[in-house]
């Protein structure tokens, strides 16, 4: 499975997005996706793109993070922008909470026993972050209930295109049509910094004036073990990062 190839190459685009005021038309994005694939099922638009070999980033403009984050009703979050720069950082963001939480305390800043950021780990240990936090994010964009049987393949077509193997490719799809279950998500943390990024790449893609997601996000807070204070922290992080 190469889940970190897929999330450094989502945060590479969350990077090159930031600063788009406009936000990304994810109901464009879709439309755009199902002429050039010219099918809307699963196994059609995975063949057509393998076939064809398209730039899906230069096509559609960031297109795979769009899908993963969106729906055809148009996500743009209430008008406001996805928080892109909270996704491209989301370990350095996480930590910064975590400092920022000890200095108020009036703690030391620095524990081996938080974990890593996911930014710098390697091998295993990275393919296993990149995992917790791909899941996170497809959790997060479903918890609305809004991503239907068409955009879940259009999903999964997009991540084929960043170069998903065959087995990355069943995992999607498996992660599309599991149960939404936020202590399940949470026992996959494999440390405290891990448990943070979990949370906060989920309030990059979540509108938290939304009932359905703002309750997402109060039970994955919960399973996570974070306190009140540090999800505030990290939803601060989030929102200033942008």
């Amino acid at each position: 499975m190469n889940a970190s190839k897929i999330l450094q190459q989502l945060m590479s685009q969350a990077s090159g997005s930031k600063g788009n005021s406009g936000g990304m038309d994810v109901k464009g994005v879709i439309d755009g996706l199902s002429r050039h694939l010219g099918g809307n099922s699963s196994q059609g638009t995975r063949q057509s793109s393998g076939s064809s070999g398209f730039d899906v980033k230069s096509l559609l403009g960031g297109g795979a993070l769009g899908m993963l984050v969106g729906s055809k009703r148009g996500r743009s979050m209430g008008g406001k922008a996805l928080k892109y720069g909270a996704i491209a950082g989301v370990g350095v963001l996480a930590w910064k909470a975590w400092q920022s939480s000890q200095e108020k305390k009036g703690a030391a800043t620095q524990s081996s026993s938080e974990g890593e950021r996911v930014e710098v780990l390697s091998g295993e240990v990275q393919e296993r972050r990149s995992l917790e936090l791909l899941q996170a994010m497809i959790m997060a964009a479903r918890a609305d209930g809004h991503i239907d049987e068409q955009e879940q393949a259009l999903i999964t077509d997009q991540i084929d295109a960043l170069g998903a193997d065959e087995e990355m490719h069943r995992w999607v799809e498996q992660q599309l049509k599991a149960p939404l279950d936020a202590q399940a998500l949470a026992r996959e943390a494999d440390s405290p910094q891990a448990a943070r990024e979990m949370y906060l790449i989920s309030v990059a893609v979540i509108d938290g004036q939304n009932p359905m997601e703002r309750a997402w996000l109060d039970q994955l807070a919960s399973a996570l073990n974070l306190t009140p204070e540090m999800a505030a922290e990290l939803e601060r992080q989030a929102q200033q990062a942008g």
